[in-house]
């Protein structure tokens, strides 16, 4: 028997964990290595176009010196004018090159992120909103566009700009120096204060754009439930609290991102007038020539840009970093195991697959720690092919068996056996491949007709498709369709009636010729006419698969070949409805009101 399967291949972590600085560095790199070359050129490209920009000051007390002197200027400016148009070309391309890089750190952000999402175990879904899910994958990737790469390459090349032209500065007069340096380290220092508060509000921020999403999820997917119920003014007062919430968080990164860039400004003013007054008054004692207080000045307002580009790089990397916590966050959550590509079964696809037999050994579960539990020691066994039907009151467990068949969850105890082998034993992918399932609500996806009956057999014939089209009694229906099979069935089939997109979700199923048959009160949206066919279809399917079906209709359960009775987590009988009616009370309690309730 091979090693069982490890259904999670992380620990989800608390999504509240903020990560360390080193973390989110890792984090960020993780996101750039893929792009090195690219973002190394764009560096470049910025480094060259720096020394182009530290050149001109030097041209400039050139120029300065040589009209005192009454020397001619007209090299000097050709090489000012050069260095100028050089150092913007040069810049100008580095900036094209690092954004279609930063584009191409988001493109591949998104990508990855919405692979992991979809391989979530089921558990984690039903535990996160989806809207907030949804929001990480399109707003909080957005925010990587800058802190990836602009960001990244301004701290660079800022910090070597900065270091160059205080270099320069230093040549030129020491003393002016240290006066620049006093004023900006002075009025910079508050900058240590804002910049996590600018992470904190956007984490906020992004947080509350998650909370709209969801919002408007819950919305969308109950929107005839919110107009039927006169709640359209809830659902908007409630995304409008969201969308102040945001707002504010917002309006809170805004102010400390302002407060930011007015100390540079203010730092460099400061300095200007500082260097300005003790400048002249060294002019005026001979220590510095006129052309070196204006070379001086030019390094001075040069200074703006490095020192700008490190606030704005630090800036960025607490925006960046709120999104690469909440990307983290999501990266956590449990994930099942890669899946496999698996043959699907079908007409002129190999050799028809055996009927699986299924088997629960006492098998208890509970859906998360400190949950009651569902199942208490269920055990049953179901031989391969034919038709078994699950009944029971509300509640009883009878959805979860399916769960647990599929692996959506694990078992808390005991084991659950499909031809035999433990489901933990199966890889996941081989394991699904060989189930069919039809879930209580038959789910039809947005698309067409055709993808939807295509979405778990994709590599059907037309002649299998017109097969069980047929087999359902989904003919007609093809043929009112506009479009026929290519015809658009809307968001969640809701150009479809109930008991089409269960006919849709059950021939769905049926193409897929799985070996294992899983039918959640596959028919109780159908009239009586569609669900005779039905019940014929199923019983036709019986012949070559297993078909477990859980139902509460009493014409469907004595077609069955063997009937599970469970009640309150636990199999209360098993047999025939004639064996049953007979010697259980409460199954015959159910048979005669004919009415079997719907799991949950």
């Amino acid at each position: 028997m091979p090693a069982a399967t490890p259904l999670a291949d992380t620990a989800a972590a608390p999504p509240t964990a903020k990560p360390s600085a080193r973390q989110t560095w890792r984090a960020l790199y993780a996101h750039v290595r893929p792009h090195r070359p690219a973002v190394a050129f764009g560096a470049l490209c910025a480094l060259i176009g720096a020394a182009t920009g530290l050149a001109q000051p030097l041209a400039a007390k050139e120029l300065v010196d040589r009209l005192a002197n009454d020397g001619s200027v007209a090299g000097v400016l050709l090489v000012l004018t050069a260095l100028v148009v050089l150092g913007t070309a040069i810049d100008a391309f580095g900036q094209y090159v690092l954004e279609r890089t930063a584009e191409s750190v988001v493109r591949a952000a998104r990508r990855s992120l919405v692979v992991r999402l979809l391989r979530l175990r089921v558990p984690e879904i039903e535990r996160t909103q989806p809207g907030d899910l949804m929001s990480r994958v399109t707003s909080d990737t957005t925010l990587l566009h800058q802190v990836t790469t602009r960001s990244v390459v301004a701290a660079m090349t800022g910090g070597l700009t900065l270091l160059a032209t205080v270099a320069m500065m230093a040549l030129m007069d020491p003393v002016l120096l240290g006066v620049t340096l006093g004023v900006i380290v002075l009025i910079g220092s508050s900058l240590t204060l804002v910049m996590p508060r600018i992470s904190r509000a956007t984490k906020q921020a992004q947080e509350a754009v998650g909370a709209i999403s969801t919002v408007l999820e819950r919305a969308f997917g109950a929107f005839r439930t919110v107009k039927a119920s006169g709640a359209e003014r809830r659902e908007a007062a409630s995304v409008e609290a969201a969308v102040d919430d945001a707002w504010r968080h917002g309006v809170r990164s805004a102010k400390w991102q302002s407060l930011a860039w007015s100390s540079i400004g203010l730092s460099v003013q400061v300095s200007f007038l500082a260097v300005l007054g003790v400048g002249g008054a060294r002019v005026a004692s001979g220590a510095i020539s006129v052309s070196t207080l204006v070379a001086f000045l030019l390094y001075l307002f040069y200074l703006i840009d490095p020192i700008s580009q490190l606030v704005e790089a630090a800036s960025q990397y607490q925006v960046g970093s709120a999104a690469i916590a909440r990307i983290g966050e999501a990266e956590r959550l449990e994930v099942e195991p890669e899946p496999m590509p698996v043959p699907v079964p079908g007409p002129g696809n190999g050799p028809k697959a055996s009927p699986a037999s299924v088997a629960f050994e006492n098998v208890t579960f509970r859906y998360r720690e400190g949950l009651p539990l569902v199942h208490h020691g269920v055990s049953f066994a179901v031989p391969g092919g034919g038709m078994t039907a699950f009944v029971g009151p509300s509640g009883a467990g009878k959805t979860t068996v399916f769960g647990l068949l599929e692996r959506f969850y694990d078992a808390t105890g005991g084991r659950v056996l499909v031809d035999g082998r433990d489901v933990r034993d199966w890889p996941l992918h081989e394991l699904r491949a060989a189930i069919g399932y039809v879930e209580q609500d038959a789910p039809v996806l947005a698309g067409t007709l055709r993808e939807n009956l295509l979405f778990a057999a994709p590599g059907a014939t037309d002649d299998a498709i017109r097969e069980v089209l047929v087999r359902t009694r989904l003919t007609a229906l093809v043929e009112r369709l506009p479009e026929g099979l290519d015809s658009i069935v809307g968001h969640r089939g809701n150009t479809l009636s109930g008991g089409e997109r269960q006919r849709v979700a059950i021939a769905r199923a049926l193409l897929r010729r799985p070996r294992l048959l899983l039918l959640d009160e596959a028919t109780s949206q159908l009239d009586a006419v569609n669900e005779l066919a039905l019940r014929d279809a199923v019983s036709e399917a019986a012949r070559e698969t297993t078909v477990l079906v859980v139902a509460h209709r009493l014409s469907t359960v004595t077609l069955a070949d063997r009937i599970v009775v469970m009640d309150a987590g636990r199999v209360r009988a098993v047999g025939t409805h004639a064996e049953l009616v007979a010697r259980d009370a409460l199954y015959a309690e159910l048979a005669a009101t004919q009415l079997l309730a719907s799991s949950t």
